[in-house]
């Protein structure tokens, strides 16, 4: 990953108080950070990052929206995906004899002191992939109708039914359950 400062914040020159930093986030921003370019591009994404500085801790909270094509999980054609999420992040300053802190909660990370900048590039990453499910499908349609390609979802289906063997224990329930449908029909 190369070196990028456009994410570093020099906590020491600002003051207390809320700072507010804005970040455009592109196709460049996922290579700089490894991601798979089969697995996502054409990232359009805005983060805000509101820094609120305290005297021994920085609160941080992180509002992500923007869009990244993914493949369909479904029938594989790619679509845009939206993403907002919010996140917030805990930052404590410890001194020297402090530097190895537990790392019990996973939203506080503590900082030395003498660390005068801090580079929020990783983090921004991680809540971009946290902000892409895990299961990427085609939202619906308005009119309810899946929004997957018709001609894939009709073969999916068509080797799924074949893929089904009947299973000779269910045989017995099946006809019970056929039974009970035509007693219901004769006492109506």
């Amino acid at each position: 990953m190369k070196h990028n400062r456009e994410f570093e914040i020099a906590w020491q020159g600002l003051k207390p108080g809320v700072h507010t930093f804005q970040y455009e986030l592109g196709d460049r921003f996922l290579e700089e950070h490894g991601a798979n370019e089969r697995d996502f591009k054409d990232l359009d994404a805005q983060v805000n990052l509101k820094f609120d500085k305290e005297t021994n801790f920085f609160l941080c909270h992180f509002d992500i929206d923007g869009s990244v094509t993914v493949a369909c999980d479904r029938c594989g054609d790619e679509f845009k995906l939206r993403l907002w999420d919010e996140f917030d992040l805990v930052i404590k300053l410890t001194g020297a004899e402090e530097a190895e802190m537990p790392d019990d909660d996973a939203d506080v990370i503590f900082i030395p002191r003498n660390e005068t900048v801090i580079d929020f590039a990783n983090w921004i990453y991680e809540f971009i992939m946290l902000s892409i499910p895990l299961q990427r499908i085609h939202p619906d349609k308005p009119d309810g109708t899946p929004g997957c390609d018709p001609e894939t979802l009709k073969l999916l289906n068509k080797l799924s039914e074949a893929d089904e063997p009947k299973n000779a224990i269910w045989k017995g329930l099946e006809a019970l359950k056929e039974k009970n449908k035509d007693n219901k029909r004769k006492t109506k």
